[in-house]
């Protein structure tokens, strides 16, 4: 813990989008001498493209500094520390997020979830370096926070009681985030090794199956791949995120069919508008 005389010392910082530089800030001018055509936005781009290739253990200030191919120390006009562009970068990528539109009374909230939750996958896998971000900062950044109202407001959509959308929005998400956390980190390791996801795969179960000690417990892995079915490991790791989707949303009409059971009889006033499948509200 923190001593409080430190803490005083040392506030605990926030968020940049709180207590930051204004993004407007470092724009050159007649009585300025930091380099010309850089902005936030191009730093905030070249710090996600180091990210990417590089990771977060290598990103530093001085190495976005050199791939920009400025000084450090002009750097700090638009920021002012590592964490302001690390956030900077987390919020970047939230915006390639696919939002569905909100303003579309009569979309499915269903197909609306499974885009959601399909691109933010796709956004954790792809940039293997966000998942350990998001916990770390208050994601309050414009794309953060459109993200988080689309994925409230189609909770909303499900007809779940509102003491429960809170829980149902944990579910869906949080095994979002695990699940694209893992293959994220998977794909960065494959490419890491300069293997393909196949054969990274059998290079591992080739080397398992050797030792007999793992005999035992991976007796029926072979069964459970064919059942899983695919004949990659992305087909097969596609059927399995579909699935567990389709089972959270399962699980989101159950829970949303007890609630009305529970309130009991309601009239058709009450109802909203209903789905084609007839199974309950789109709202």
């Amino acid at each position: 813990m923190v001593p409080e005389a430190d803490r005083a010392k040392r506030p605990t910082r926030t968020s940049v989008w709180l207590e930051g530089k204004p993004a407007g800030r470092g724009r050159r001018n007649e009585n300025s001498d930091h380099p010309a055509g850089l902005d936030r936005d191009r730093i905030t781009a070249v710090s996600v493209r180091l990210l990417d290739t590089e990771g977060p253990a290598k990103f530093s200030m001085r190495r976005l500094a050199a791939e920009l191919g400025v000084t450090a120390m002009s750097l700090y006009w638009y920021v002012d520390t590592k964490d302001d562009l690390l956030e900077l970068a987390l919020d970047s990528v939230f915006g390639e997020v696919r939002v569905p539109e909100m303003t579309d009374e009569d979309a499915d909230w269903r197909d609306q979830l499974r885009e959601l939750a399909t691109s933010y996958r796709e956004v954790l896998v792809r940039h293997h370096w966000v998942s350990p971000l998001v916990g770390r900062y208050l994601n309050i950044g414009p794309h953060s926070m459109a993200f988080s109202a689309a994925v409230q407001a189609v909770m909303g959509r499900t007809g779940l009681a509102p003491h429960g959308r809170m829980g149902g929005l944990a579910a869906v998400f949080q095994f979002v985030y695990g699940f694209g956390t893992i293959e994220g980190h998977f794909v960065q390791r494959c490419a890491d090794a300069g293997l393909s996801q196949d054969e990274y795969f059998r290079l591992a179960m080739g080397a398992i199956n050797e030792q007999p000690r793992f005999q035992e417990s991976f007796e029926d892995a072979g069964q459970l791949m064919e059942a899983r079915g695919g004949d990659t490991v992305a087909e097969m790791r596609q059927r399995d995120f579909t699935f567990a989707i389709e089972l959270l949303i399962a699980g989101i009409e159950t829970m949303r069919a007890r609630d009305r059971a529970s309130a009991g009889p309601r009239t058709g006033a009450e109802d909203g508008p209903r789905d084609p499948s007839g199974d309950g509200a789109r709202d």
